[in-house]
């Protein structure tokens, strides 16, 4: 099968489309054939190994991923695709489901034209009035990640909620899931976004480069930064005395966080028209090393979606550009 490997960090150069052995599932596995997957700044991060945070995080993190090298050389953090066939135990899903994964939990995988996943992880059917690449556009990482974090504040209906950085993946999902548990959401970000905002539901939207928010003298209940670009005592600035100020970077868990459940939840949302994804741009597998450049300029709106052809033989070996 079709894959993109790295087999060191580095830049995106580093990445190239390779034949790789294609997977069989083992009994309580599912093999999906991938029509779609992402780009996300997890995977940049993990391709050039420039983690952020403090000392012992950057630590883990290059234990986690690889000390000289990476242990696991296809990226992918999340698919959407086409159940081919399933292991003899496999009783939830069947050969032609269409479904939607997170592969956090399985060593990732998503940048191929096939990956096995366990029945019983972060796998669902995918929403029924979904393409392909819409089901693969961030619900189950941005989606996830505002929900998990986003259920710490409790929010509460008529609760004023703002989410620095509305237009980026987490912060898209997290406009939306504030409005359907009731908030009055203000949403922070860049000139470009703020109709793009506006549309995702968001009562007002502040343009980071015209106005700083911390000066308005409006108060909240909840503050999101969705990007960890401000600092948690610029963020604290604006809470509500019993307000909750809230990170991504520091609130989010880990994939142990995640449930399946949630992403049915997500799934139940979209179905039912209260969120919606947001795609920025649409690369082919093949161009996956163009694909990290434009997500590492840190601008994405939403989610920048690699769809996989499943007719063309692998004939490069080298870097993808």
């Amino acid at each position: 099968m079709k894959a993109i490997v790295y087999d060191k960090y580095g830049p995106p150069e580093v990445l190239h489309l390779k034949e790789v052995e294609k997977p069989t599932p083992k009994d309580n596995e599912v093999l999906v054939k991938i029509h779609a997957t992402t780009v996300t700044r997890g995977d940049t991060i993990m391709r050039s190994l420039k983690i952020p945070g403090p000392r012992w995080q950057r630590l883990f993190a290059r234990i986690y991923l690889g000390i000289s090298k990476p242990k696991r050389t296809i990226l992918g953090m999340e698919l959407a695709g086409e159940i081919e066939s399933v292991g003899k135990d496999v009783t939830r899903f069947k050969k032609g489901d269409q479904v939607f994964a997170s592969t956090f939990r399985s060593d990732f995988g998503g940048y191929a034209e096939y990956k096995c996943l366990p029945e019983d992880g972060m796998l669902a059917l995918k929403p029924a009035n979904m393409t392909f690449e819409q089901a693969a556009a961030g619900v189950a990482t941005g989606g996830i990640t505002a929900l998990y974090t986003l259920r710490k504040a409790n929010i509460q209906s008529g609760q004023k909620v703002l989410i620095y950085g509305a237009s980026g993946s987490v912060g898209a999902y997290a406009v939306q899931l504030a409005k359907s548990f009731g908030a009055e959401v203000t949403g922070v970000c860049s000139t470009t976004n703020v109709e793009m905002a506006r549309s995702l539901g968001a009562d007002k939207v502040i343009d980071y480069t015209k106005e700083d928010f911390t000066q308005s003298g409006e108060t909240y209940d909840v503050v999101f930064d969705a990007v960890d670009k401000i600092s948690s005592s610029r963020g604290k600035k604006s809470l509500k005395k019993s307000g909750i100020y809230l990170n991504v970077g520091r609130d989010s868990g880990s994939g142990g966080d995640m449930k399946t459940q949630d992403l049915i939840f997500l799934k139940e949302l979209i179905e039912a028209g209260k969120i919606k994804p947001v795609i920025d741009r649409c690369y082919p597998l093949e161009q996956m090393a163009e694909a990290h450049r434009y997500v590492e300029k840190g601008h994405k709106k939403g989610n920048v979606i690699i769809t996989v052809a499943h007719n063309n033989k692998v004939t490069v070996q080298k870097g993808v550009t």
